[in-house]
């Protein structure tokens, strides 16, 4: 997306001028793009001369989009090295990182910005300027259910997101998006977690027991994955053959494992209790196996309730299709439907228009990039304490899920 942007949609707004990456054959399908786009390749390197790159190539500002238990490496060695950065969510996978990072922030002044896009998303701008105007009153409490269907919930099972030594689980990796947008919304931040969780649907002993696995390790080149509908086929798609397949002899990294294998340590079935500094309660369920995505929010207020229904994909097709040419990957959601509902105190509902943004991720992912590279301040980018207690609120609930107790958040920070 950013490589994409940067020779392309914002090629007016900034300049890509290098690549650095442990494989030199994905490096080289960026800079396919780069070419592509009628400019020059530009140089890459290695993580080992990161800095080195810093200084020869003049870096302005650096995009982490690594694996997330490494963006507290790239970004605390950029802020050092007197640059800006922008990092994909989550700002990081772990405690040990975040505290580097708020040191290195202290220690250098830097700015880092976490690619929050859903901030950006127009229902959830709009939904931040109605809660803001008081239409509600004071904000009680906030339910919260997101729902990922069994494309894009099983992705997050394929790849290296099943470990959750790399991810944080899906409390840290998705649901940081989900709780920056109720940190953001209610303008307040988390005090208190309690959690379970489960690995209830994915892994060897959940398919048997559900009778829905497949007895291969990888999808590709393997005859009994063929007609599984939770396989990915990487083949299907140039794309994905090129980063990944022809790609692998670099770093052996397999993106199509399978969803019902060994080696899952992450969960799939969350719920979440959290408490914030203003007295706001949420309560939050992700699963990972719905036959349809999308998400409820409901927020209640001393003056009524703002309910948000946001349906993504209503079900989800076994197999593949016009909307969906490779075999296992998430459909597009290009027909994204919302309904927003204000329900005052003492008066009937009312249907409030809102308007679903095209693109990725509601609309967000362009907005989000016309900030990044506009370089104004339209009030919503999101930093780095807006990426700590994102983070801190999806590692208090690991910990708690552990303990079986609430954990209090500042002594993540401060113990």
């Amino acid at each position: 997306m950013y490589t994409r942007a940067l020779v392309t949609t914002h090629a007016d707004r900034g300049r890509l001028v290098a690549l650095c990456d442990p494989n030199r054959t994905r490096m080289a399908v960026h800079n396919e793009i780069v070419t592509q786009a009628g400019y020059d390749p530009v140089p890459t390197y290695h993580p080992d001369d990161f800095t080195r790159m810093l200084d020869a190539e003049a870096v302005d500002e650096v995009i982490v989009c690594t694996v997330d238990r490494l963006h507290a490496d790239y970004i605390v060695a950029a802020l050092d090295a007197g640059r800006d950065v922008i990092t994909e969510k989550p700002m990081t996978a772990d405690l040990e990182g975040c505290r580097r990072i708020y040191a290195a922030q202290e220690r250098t002044g830097g700015r880092v910005t976490v690619g929050f896009n859903y901030r950006y998303n127009p229902v959830h701008r709009q939904l931040h300027t109605l809660l803001r105007s008081g239409v509600i009153g004071e904000i009680g409490s906030v339910h919260f259910e997101w729902l990922l269907d069994l494309r894009h919930g099983a992705d997050y099972f394929r790849r290296w997101h099943r470990d959750k030594h790399n991810s944080g689980g899906l409390l840290v990796h998705k649901a940081s998006h989900h709780f920056d947008l109720v940190n953001w919304w209610i303008g307040s931040r988390p005090t208190e977690v309690f959690a379970w969780g489960d690995l209830f649907f994915y892994g060897p002993e959940n398919g048997r027991r559900h009778g829905v696995a497949a007895d291969y390790e990888r999808a590709h080149n393997s005859p009994a994955a063929e007609n599984d509908p939770f396989a990915l086929h990487l083949r299907d798609s140039a794309d994905l053959t090129k980063l990944y397949l022809d790609a692998e002899h670099e770093d052996g990294y397999r993106r199509d494992l399978n969803v019902f294998g060994p080696g899952i340590t992450i969960e799939d079935d969350m719920s979440v209790l959290v408490r914030y500094a203003s007295g706001v309660k949420l309560t939050y369920h992700l699963v990972a196996y719905a036959p349809w995505e999308g998400y409820r929010l409901a927020i209640t207020g001393s003056r009524g309730r703002l309910e948000l229904d946001v349906t993504e994909s209503p079900w989800t097709s076994p197999h593949q299709d016009e909307t969906t040419p490779v075999r296992g990957m998430p459909a597009p959601k290009e027909n994204t439907t919302a309904t927003l509902t204000l329900r005052p105190h003492w008066e009937p509902p009312q249907n409030i228009p809102v308007a679903v943004g095209e693109g990725s991720h509601g609309g967000g992912d362009i907005r989000m990039l016309d900030s990044l590279f506009g370089g104004g301040d339209d009030g919503i980018r999101p930093d780095h304490n807006d990426g700590a207690y994102a983070l801190l609120t999806g590692l208090a609930a690991n910990k708690s899920m552990e303990t079986g107790a609430p954990v209090v958040v500042d002594t993540l920070l401060h113990d």
